[in-house]
């Protein structure tokens, strides 16, 4: 009998680590799914329009759902931002990965890399288009607009710096400095992308961008072999 006995609350103890394990399983899917609605109705809605109530809806639960994984709707807000890494982010990371010792080549690069993350990747293109143009950054939204400066000034330094190494070997000249050109050429890669944003996808984005960059580098005073073009 103590032997059955044994075996049965070890039976138990199996059971109820089951049970918490599907708990949580079931937790962070509905969590989940309370962004992705969230997502969807602030891209839709704006954040100051859209109501907790329009969320719960778009995911098929309730108010008292949200407020079990969410203070409010700020805390949801964030938790959309906190999953996704932004387009300049990505592209700031791409700089380390594109090796050799080609700074035009790398420029190059990393812009096509950044078209093609906002135009293919639906998440990111739907979060940043939020983040960019359907927030105001007031009060409690102080730091996504914190995060997109950090973003925007990483990125353009990194631009600066290729420009830097792309004249110093004194086989380019620019008329620009290299923080002036950086801030051009961000400048560019900014208004592409809201156009195609507000003109929802009117135009081939990463094919146009490929060659805005392109023709902006020559402009400047950069070049590269024909067959890189």
């Amino acid at each position: 009998m103590r032997l059955q006995h044994v075996l049965a609350m070890a039976v138990l103890v199996e059971m109820d680590g089951e049970m918490v394990r599907r708990t949580k399983e079931d937790a962070a899917a509905t969590r989940n799914g309370l962004i992705d609605a969230a997502e969807r109705v602030f891209c839709e809605k704006g954040l100051s329009r859209a109501s907790l109530s329009d969320i719960a809806s778009a995911a098929g639960a309730t108010r008292g759902a949200i407020y079990w994984h969410f203070k409010d709707k700020v805390d949801l807000f964030n938790a959309m931002m906190d999953r996704v890494t932004l387009p300049l982010e990505q592209g700031c990371a791409q700089f380390s990965c594109v090796a050799g010792g080609d700074p035009v080549g790398r420029l190059r690069a990393v812009m096509a890399f950044v078209l093609h993350v906002v135009a293919s990747n639906a998440q990111a293109r739907r979060v940043f288009e939020i983040a960019m143009y359907k927030v105001e950054y007031v009060d409690e939204m102080a730091a996504v607009r914190d995060r997109h400066i950090a973003a925007s000034g990483n990125f353009t330094a990194q631009l600066a710096r290729d420009f830097a190494l792309a004249v110093e070997g004194g086989l380019f000249s620019m008329p620009l400095s290299p923080h002036e050109a950086a801030v051009s050429l961000h400048a560019l890669f900014d208004g592409l992308i809201q156009n195609w944003i507000l003109g929802q996808g009117g135009f081939d984005l990463v094919s146009v961008g490929g060659r805005a960059t392109d023709a902006f580098l020559r402009g400047v005073g950069l070049c590269w072999p024909v067959a890189d073009s």
